[in-house]
């Protein structure tokens, strides 16, 4: 039986003034399935990332998360998602259990000191809990962000460029980190300029050109320069 599609794009437009960023995107993403989106700058990547996470409203078409609509049902999509964009977007004055706090509070939710604790754990940042934020390194910063979606798990995981500034190490964890959320059955639509170990997540890859998918192909069995090759054949500034 095949798995549930928790994201459904279909014939999405997105135009700003005279500016069409998108024309046309139809793309499914099932549970448990990974999708990479490869494109040139302004080729509308995070665009596409922002209707899905409710903070744009397309212009014309539909995109869903687990059948609700992100334009008519904002409030349903926002419970069933999280958001990674570019930049971990912490408060570095607080100190990593307080952002967490505060994230919580943001949701409307009441966690106790020790979810609060085992939210850090999960994403191996325990001892740094009382630490400010401010003394962290990129790679533990965006472990920190992702670590408020142990405390309301989402169904789909947004990511805008989600190793970008991170080592080797930090790479490798989230690499780890995002394979367990498919192996429990969650949807991820990952936008990046990668071509190497970031789309080793990746089961398809979806290339935006022209406002629309060029292709969308699996990524078992390509090297990265057989995804360099389809990205060049598929977009006007290819390289």
């Amino acid at each position: 039986m095949a798995s549930e599609i928790l994201v459904r794009i279909s014939g999405l437009r997105k135009t700003f003034g005279a500016h069409r960023v998108l024309d046309g995107v139809t793309l499914d993403v099932r549970a448990g399935e990974a999708v990479a989106l490869l494109g040139a700058n302004g080729a509308g990547k995070t665009t596409l990332l922002k209707i899905l996470a409710t903070l744009v409203r397309p212009t014309r078409g539909a995109a869903a998360i687990a059948g609700h609509d992100c334009a008519r049902q904002p409030e349903a999509v926002r419970r069933l998602i999280g958001l990674v964009a570019h930049g971990a977007h912490v408060y570095e004055d607080l100190t990593a259990r307080e952002n967490l706090r505060f994230w919580a509070g943001l949701a409307g939710l009441r966690v106790a000191a020790d979810g609060l604790t085992a939210a850090l754990a999960d994403v191996e940042l325990e001892r740094y809990a009382d630490v400010r934020v401010r003394t962290f390194s990129a790679g533990m910063r965006r472990r920190l962000s992702l670590a408020r979606f142990a405390l309301t798990p989402p169904r789909v995981l947004l990511l805008d460029e989600p190793s970008a500034g991170l080592d080797q190490r930090g790479k490798k964890w989230l690499e780890e980190y995002l394979q367990a959320f498919k192996t429990r059955g969650g949807a991820i639509v990952m936008a990046t300029h990668s071509f190497g170990r970031e789309l080793g997540i990746a089961d398809r890859i979806a290339i935006l050109a022209a406002g629309a998918i060029a292709l969308d192909t699996p990524r078992a069995g390509l090297g990265a320069d057989d995804v360099q090759r389809l990205y060049a054949l598929h977009t006007e500034n290819g390289s």
